[in-house]
């Protein structure tokens, strides 16, 4: 009888005295480069409920998918939670079934496991704790990745808060390497990008250990904060803010290699209502939480204007008040600032709520500044 995990049903058992296939080599990250640079989307699957399936993606200018999210208790262990695997999704079981189907198709695309989130950070705080339960991580992550066929793992903790943490983390990255190595299998961490987050974990060592890094460079404003401001602007206008180029500078001087540093798009907008430029006071927030998907921008009957000082687009007025995101020219602007800085290239959250196709795409965009003259 066949075995079903959450991921769908496990291949039959190899027969007696017959060797078990070798997992095919991935890529190394210097051959990915040979074929387009990283650009790499996000792909929530309760997604697929919407009816924005895999396949609704253009992957001719994705390279790398992160399916969100698998979750993961305090004894390690990685939940049943994300079970599609019964779901028909692209006409085939589920949406790593159709991942499949289109890594045939798509020969450079390669799909990892995005495990965590946001409401992840107790378990992976309590999991990290102990060698026992980094153990219990590693082999969960280990056996899900190899039976769904995947090509590696996103470890979404967000983040190590105080240098107890931040080593903890270094050993759980350590203890996934024995059980995924390097020579098979990615291993992608999300990093913030405040100096107070990034003191606590130790980049150099991290290099050691993953193929790439996740630079969230968004989410710079937002309802916690008393003004308006732009969320995922490049540059600053004046010493003090958030921005991405920051962020680079800050990673960069600790001897972390310029490749394995994407920088993260936000493929959505955040509202401030009552506002009309960034440090204005405003009142309430427009949207779901405040926040406006990027198919949505710019609002109806506002004028779109692009900060090119600070590298971001707004929308001022109708019922989203001061909407600060990115466009494609503002993700163009740092596609190339990707390609001046020798980074890896981008990564978006997420890919279905961008414009799939044509001159409005992020995607796209981005992919074509980094593959540019």
């Amino acid at each position: 009888m066949s075995r079903t995990t959450p991921f769908g049903p496990v291949p039959p058992p190899i027969p007696y005295g017959r060797k078990p296939p070798e997992p095919p080599r991935r890529p190394s990250l210097a051959d990915t480069a040979e074929i387009m640079s990283v650009n790499a989307v996000y792909y929530p699957n309760y997604r697929a409920y919407r009816g924005e399936t895999p396949a609704t993606l253009n992957y001719k200018c994705i390279s790398h998918v992160y399916y969100a999210y698998a979750h993961v208790n305090a004894d390690g262990f990685l939940s049943d939670e994300l079970a599609d695997g019964t779901m028909e999704v692209d006409g085939v079981n589920g949406c790593l079934g159709s991942f499949m189907v289109l890594k045939d198709k798509f020969p450079h695309l390669k799909v990892l496991l995005s495990i965590g989130g946001i409401d992840s950070s107790q378990s992976f705080r309590i999991l990290s704790e102990t060698a026992a339960r980094r153990d219990n991580f590693a082999k969960s992550a280990n056996l899900l990745v190899r039976e769904a066929r995947l090509d590696g793992i996103d470890i979404d903790w967000q983040h190590p808060d105080d240098a107890q943490q931040g080593s903890n983390f270094l050993s759980l990255l350590a203890t996934v390497r024995l059980y995924l190595p390097s020579e098979d299998f990615m291993v992608v961490v999300p990093l913030p990008t405040n100096s107070w987050a990034l003191q606590h974990i130790d980049l150099p060592k991290i290099e050691e250990y993953v193929d790439l890094v996740n630079l969230t460079a968004y989410d710079f404003s937002g309802p916690w904060r008393p003004t308006a401001g732009h969320h995922a602007q490049l540059y600053r206008a004046q010493e003090g803010e958030n921005s991405g180029s920051a962020a680079v500078e800050y990673i960069l001087a600790t001897g972390f290699p310029a490749k394995k540093i994407l920088l993260g798009i936000p493929v959505y907008g955040r509202s401030f209502i009552g506002a009309a430029a960034p440090g204005d006071q405003y009142h309430s927030n427009g949207g779901e939480d405040g926040i406006f998907e990027y198919k949505a921008l710019p609002r109806p009957g506002t004028q779109e204007v692009v900060d090119t000082e600070r590298c971001a687009a707004v929308c001022v007025g109708g019922d989203g008040g001061f909407v600060t995101y990115d466009n494609p020219e503002t993700v163009a602007m740092k596609g190339r600032y990707c390609k001046e800085q020798g980074l890896g290239g981008l990564f978006y959250w997420t890919g279905t709520a961008d414009i799939t196709n044509g001159p409005r795409s992020l995607v796209e965009s981005g992919f074509r500044a980094l593959h540019g003259s």
